[in-house]
């Protein structure tokens, strides 16, 4: 049988590496933030929740800053522990009063989303989801009468862009 053989990471990747595996050790998951730029809004997503626990990473998207930390950690400690999350379901029990909900990430948005996480997963095989939020108002990004530009705000990972698993029933 042949070695397999991964592309060589460079010292930045090699250190990036090395930090997300400490705090996959010491925390039992690591959080990436990227800030906004221009006008793009900024992100978060985890790195090493399927390497570690066996969950899908997660990625959330236009929340205050310290927000989605905070909600990213909440649920990868709650799907570590058995909790499963399923996309278009509603969850209330996050923030308090403010539902949420899970939607499937389509590969073509891991390069962008993700990027990060390539240096766990060189090959990409990793499932995720995207966790989404709704204004204050209770407007999902795709509501009609939700806020101009919302949905660039918070754009959705499907691949249609639009939610694939919506059970507004819940």
């Amino acid at each position: 049988m042949a070695a397999v053989s991964t592309p060589a990471l460079s010292q930045d990747e090699l250190r990036l590496r090395d930090r997300l595996l400490e705090d996959l050790e010491h925390r039992g998951n690591a959080v990436v933030t990227v800030a906004p730029e221009d006008a793009e809004p900024g992100f978060c997503f985890t790195a090493g929740a399927w390497w570690k626990h066996g969950v899908p990473e997660a990625v959330v998207i236009g929340l205050p800053p310290r927000m989605g930390p905070v909600l990213l950690d909440a649920y990868v400690d709650r799907a570590a522990m058995g909790e499963r999350f399923l996309p278009g379901v509603l969850y209330r029990d996050f923030f308090d009063g403010v539902p949420l909900t899970f939607e499937h990430v389509s590969q073509q948005h891991y390069p962008q989303y993700f990027g990060s996480a390539y240096v766990l997963y060189p090959d990409g095989a990793f499932p995720a989801v995207q966790i989404i939020v709704p204004t204050p108002d209770g407007y999902w990004p795709w509501s009609v009468d939700a806020p101009a530009g919302f949905d660039q705000w918070q754009p959705v990972l499907t691949r249609t862009g639009r939610p694939e698993s919506w059970t507004p029933e819940n």
